[in-house]
């Protein structure tokens, strides 16, 4: 029987010209350029040219649902006393209305309005881009587009236009991305109004996810998992992490959702978030990756990490430890049990395994919430007393790093359930068969 050790050796055969040079230890240039030349097209690999597109199971956001959430806005504004939240290019944007516009040193701001129309402050010369845009939101009425040329103030514009709804006094906020020099211009223009932080209303929408936001966000996990499942099956011994990256790549592509991850090996898999180091994939080193896609704006974050060949004793203890902290955090996580309770399950069952004391090895927060960003609110970290709640999204990543020799991550994408919570993808089950079967 072809075993996964028995597997790589022979790919590394094939690619023995590219191993012949990676043995001789040329420049780190010469040596990425020999393996990429060695390698065939990520296209061609069996087992990524076997899969088939998964964007079929997607229904997109539609207007009527971003109706419901600026309903929802309103209503937390109504409960945190802001009149009027201010939005600019970025995710926020996209969630209430649908509309994609790129930041950059001219205003583009939503401005939605407890009570009223919401309106737009853009550029004179994008106003029939912003009117093409704001005609599939979901807005109802004439679209209000408050232009200015090029020497104008827009923030004279923005003051108006609240001035129009009766908020020539009272509290505006802010969301949390919006640029500092886009909110002292309307501070300057409108001194009367009080900007606040806009987060109670944009976290207090898009932190608990609804079942369709869900259901986006469990196949973005799947198309991940299957693209990393392919690249590893197509995983040759010589390969760079930059040949390995193009498989993870391609294996999206086919798959239907553009996606990839960073790819960590040998020393360097012990820096959470990598190296810039151009690396060597050899046989009995750890290869950690992480990455994901997104699916109608909803995003997949999962971490491998696996051995070509055989791990040693030590790499295969540590991944037990990893696994069992990754199901201590998945068996704390409840509704109603603070954030940060989390994170002390996980650490516990590292630090009690004798990796510790607290971040010397897992260095890092156990989780962050996710959905629309890849990182968003809540954090499953120490001092966080939010409670959990049904609809919460996050990863649930415990790691452990031991500096100079090989890092160990887990990570996949866990939802908070009515009685508890589960992960979107299976966890993995070893360093040798990292898709294989559970292990329950």
């Amino acid at each position: 029987m072809l075993n996964r050790r028995s597997f790589v050796k022979m790919g590394s055969l094939a690619a023995g010209a590219s191993l012949a040079s990676a043995c001789a230890a040329p420049a780190p240039d010469a040596e990425a350029s020999s393996s990429a030349a060695a390698q065939p097209a990520a296209s061609e690999t069996p087992s990524i040219a076997a899969l088939t597109s998964m964007q079929g199971q997607a229904v997109p956001i539609s207007a009527d649902e971003r109706r419901g959430r600026v309903e929802k806005a309103r209503r937390l504004m109504a409960e945190h006393r802001i009149d009027a939240l201010m939005l600019t290019g970025g995710t926020s944007l996209v969630y209430f209305s649908g509309i994609r516009w790129g930041l950059s040193e001219r205003l583009f701001s939503l401005v939605i309005p407890r009570t009223g129309e919401p309106f737009v402050v853009c550029p004179a010369f994008e106003e029939d881009r912003a009117r093409e845009q704001f005609a599939t939101s979901p807005f109802t009425g004439t679209a209000d587009v408050r232009t200015w040329e090029e020497h104008e103030s827009p923030y004279e514009r923005l003051a108006q236009g609240l001035r129009d709804r009766g908020i020539g006094t009272g509290r505006i906020g802010i969301e949390e991305t919006v640029r500092h020099v886009f909110v002292d211009g309307l501070a300057q223009a409108a001194p009367r109004l009080a900007l606040v932080s806009g987060t109670p209303v944009t976290a207090g929408c898009r932190i608990v996810k609804d079942a369709h936001e869900l259901a986006l966000m469990r196949i973005a996990s799947a198309v991940t998992l299957k693209a990393y499942e392919a690249a590893w099956k197509g995983l040759k011994e010589g390969m760079t992490q930059r040949d390995f990256a193009g498989l993870i790549s391609a294996a999206h592509d086919k798959l239907g959702y553009p996606g990839g991850a960073s790819v960590q090996t040998a020393e360097f898999s012990a820096l959470p978030h990598g190296s810039i180091q151009p690396q060597v994939i050899r046989e009995g080193t750890i290869i950690l990756i992480d990455g994901g896609c997104s699916v109608e704006g909803y995003v997949s974050d999962i971490s491998r990490t696996f051995v070509v060949g055989t791990p040693t004793d030590k790499m295969k203890q540590v991944f037990d430890i990893e696994y069992q902290a990754q199901t201590a955090a998945l068996k704390a996580a409840r509704p109603g049990v603070p954030c940060e309770a989390i994170d002390a399950a996980a650490r516990k069952v590292i630090v009690d395994a004798g990796y510790g004391p607290d971040y010397k090895f897992f260095t890092h927060r156990v989780g962050h919430g996710m959905g629309m960003d890849g990182h968003e609110w809540p954090y499953l970290v120490r001092g966080n007393t939010l409670p959990l709640a049904p609809g919460m999204t996050f990863s649930d990543e415990p790691g452990i790093y031991i500096r100079g020799e090989f890092g160990v991550r887990l990570e996949d994408d866990m939802v908070i359930t009515e009685n508890g919570a589960e992960l979107m993808t299976p966890q993995s089950p070893s360093l040798e068969d990292p898709f294989g079967p559970s292990r329950t």
